[in-house]
């Protein structure tokens, strides 16, 4: 499944929800990143102010990963012909 994300607190409610969906405690999740339980929950908190680096590494964690894609182009606006007086 792939989630759009437009702001960090919809990383925020994300990074939590991927968490509990494979049952891990933050604890849990810190020991698989390196980090203490404080810090997995500081990143849940403000993933905003987590380095690049970092989230990379709780997402491999939560076995999820990081696509970035343009958005989609702009529908093609079709006009249909009038037709034209035979006159």
């Amino acid at each position: 499944m792939n989630i759009l994300v437009h702001s960090p607190s919809q990383l925020s409610a994300h990074l939590k929800s991927l968490r509990k969906a494979q049952k891990l405690t933050q604890t849990q999740l810190g020991a698989r990143v390196g980090v203490k339980q404080t810090r997995i929950a500081d990143i849940e908190k403000n993933p905003g102010a987590v380095s690049v680096a970092q989230l990379m590494q709780v997402l491999h964690a939560l076995d999820a990963r990081l696509l970035i894609a343009p958005p989609n182009p702009p529908a093609t606006v079709v006009t249909a012909q009038m037709p034209t007086a035979d006159w």
